[in-house]
């Protein structure tokens, strides 16, 4: 049975998994938007709600009633989820054992409510911290960050160390460094024709984006740490017809920014295999890579001093995945994934470990009184 403090931390994020908040559904993430508010809003924090555009939803930015303007500790949180609205009927909240699940309890909702808290004791205690502490809460994290990238960096230009709640990894570590990301749509534009009696004047769309996923992906190089990956294709009218139009989505990761700027230029340069057909190329390094710094480490160093206090082992790790952090890692010392342990994001399984909740908070509120 979880304790008296965990289960006031699980009804908590308990109502905050039940606002479904999918980022393309505006409304829903509204919601939640609005539920974040009123909660910092009841510990004096100053609040600016930014209104959502391109049909996202709003991003909050929260200020703590002390410390002034200078230099501080940002913490970035975001509240979209992938799961659709009516997701809780095929995974509703829960508890099993040391599990708890929900659409977005671990990605991220159980670790932006252990932030919440870590922050909210501080601030009924009436204390403050070394350093002044600002919350961004985004809502379009989980698409690559399209209108919130430069509200992040410019929240980072005024940050001397940014938290990036993203959940815990591999039992419980956090993240000192991750791969680039970049997304890409390749557009084939051919010629349609009858197959039976006009095959020869067609000009096939598809078998040029057949051509180009074999090429991209020859790309992929383990040793460097670069992959291509072609998730999805989209094209064709008629099994009877030679397809006029064709598209391929191309996922890209890699370990350097020399890598990302070739990678970069060889998409934008492809050209098409058959001099007929038209190509296209949209998309962009969406998240730049980024590798432990000397100051990065002394970061984690100095929350795995802190969680040795507490009572546990904190471990960092290098990882494929890109988060907001990978917008400004480069420039300001950050530390990724440090929320709550758990397991199975963006699934019907996904959900948090219970007895991770407070040592995780924990480590968050002694972050917030040491750094300096």
């Amino acid at each position: 049975m979880p304790t008296e403090i965990e289960s006031e931390l699980l009804t908590g994020i308990r109502e905050w998994v039940e606002i479904e908040s999918q980022t393309a559904d505006a409304e829903g993430v509204n919601a939640l938007v609005s539920r974040v508010a009123a909660a910092f809003a009841e510990t004096g924090a100053r609040l600016e709600r930014i209104p959502g555009r391109d049909g996202f939803g709003d991003h909050l930015s929260i200020t703590a009633p002390w410390g002034g303007d200078g230099p501080g500790i940002l913490v970035l949180c975001h509240l979209d989820t992938v799961h659709p609205r009516g997701t809780l009927a095929q995974l509703p909240f829960r508890i099993d054992g040391d599990r708890a699940y929900g659409p977005g309890i671990y990605d991220m909702k159980g670790c932006v409510y252990i932030a919440y808290q870590a922050y909210r004791t501080i601030a009924e205690a009436g204390r403050a911290t070394p350093l002044p502490i600002r919350f961004l809460c985004t809502s379009d994290e989980e698409v690559g960050s399209p209108t919130s990238r430069r509200l992040i960096e410019r929240a980072a230009a005024d940050a001397k160390y940014v938290l990036v709640t993203e959940p815990a990894r591999s039992g419980g570590k956090v993240v000192t460094g991750r791969k680039g990301v970049g997304r890409y749509v390749v557009t084939a534009r051919g010629r349609a024709a009858h197959s039976g009696v006009g095959h020869k004047e067609g000009r096939s769309a598809i078998r040029e984006i057949a051509r180009q996923v074999l090429d991209l992906e020859a790309l992929t190089d383990y040793d460097r740490g670069m992959t291509l990956n072609v998730g999805q294709i989209k094209g064709g009218t008629a099994d009877n017809v030679v397809p006029e139009f064709c598209q391929a989505y191309v996922d890209v990761r890699m370990v350097s920014e020399n890598d990302a700027k070739a990678i970069d230029r060889h998409i934008r340069d492809l050209k098409s295999h058959n001099p007929d057909i038209e190509l296209s190329i949209a998309g962009e390094i969406n998240r730049p890579p980024y590798r432990k710094t000397p100051e990065i480490d002394a970061l984690f160093r100095h929350a795995k001093a802190l969680a040795a206090e507490i009572g546990f082992e904190l471990e960092d790790m290098f990882t494929g995945g890109g988060s907001d952090g990978s917008f400004v890692a480069t420039r300001v010392p950050t530390l990724d994934g440090i929320g709550v342990d758990g397991s199975g994001a963006h699934t019907l399984d996904e959900h948090i470990y219970i007895s991770s909740l407070v040592p995780r908070m924990t480590l968050l509120k002694r972050l917030f009184e040491t750094l300096e």
